[in-house]
């Protein structure tokens, strides 16, 4: 299949399909005209693309994790590849620092708007 059809049957742009595969996460067949050349691999590949990223990793990561992950019916499940563990730890690691120093900025905001709010008009 080609980009186009990809993109309709993932619901993926076409600009977004390009950006993956610059980051290396599709590598389609080129056929001799430089038209890319899609399987339904590809379409379960950007699925579960699309499944990582909601999860919050970045394209690095699951650069590294893609190749670990397999369908089982309409769900993704991950295989315990070398690194997989260490690099989720890792990453919610980092989303839970994330959460926290947002938590600590949203807390300084509500003090500053109860602030103004006590002020008379």
């Amino acid at each position: 299949m080609r980009i186009g059809d990809l993109a309709r049957e993932t619901g993926v742009s076409r600009r977004l399909l390009r950006y993956y595969e610059e980051q290396g996460l599709l590598r389609p067949l080129r056929l001799p005209n430089g038209y890319r050349e899609y399987g339904q691999a590809d379409v379960a590949a950007v699925r579960h693309i699309r499944t990582m990223l909601a999860a919050g990793l970045p394209t690095a990561v699951i650069a590294r994790l893609l190749d670990c992950v397999h369908d089982d019916g309409d769900r993704m499940v991950p295989t315990a590849c070398p690194g997989m563990v260490a690099n989720l730890q890792r990453e919610r690691r980092r989303i839970a620092e994330t959460i926290e120093r947002l938590q600590t900025s949203q807390q300084a905001l509500d003090t500053m708007l109860a602030t103004v709010q006590e002020q008379p008009r």
